[in-house]
């Protein structure tokens, strides 16, 4: 065993953001286009950041 951390991904395919956050993928593609989500093309594939799905969630979160 190499005793490394396990990678957290910075980005992922649509269908895995829109399973991460429980919504489908016409719901994900509207978030993406009101800019709450952002994504990265790599070649013809389009990802959604992690980091964008983690600040989404932070926002929409009610105060306790």
């Amino acid at each position: 065993m190499s005793g490394q951390q396990p990678v957290e991904p910075i980005c992922v395919r649509i269908n895995d953001a829109a399973r991460m956050i429980g919504v489908g993928r016409t719901k994900l593609y509207e978030l993406i286009s009101t800019g709450e989500l952002e994504t990265v093309k790599i070649g013809k594939s389009t990802r959604v950041t992690t980091a964008s799905i983690h600040d989404l969630v932070k926002r929409r979160c009610s105060p306790s």
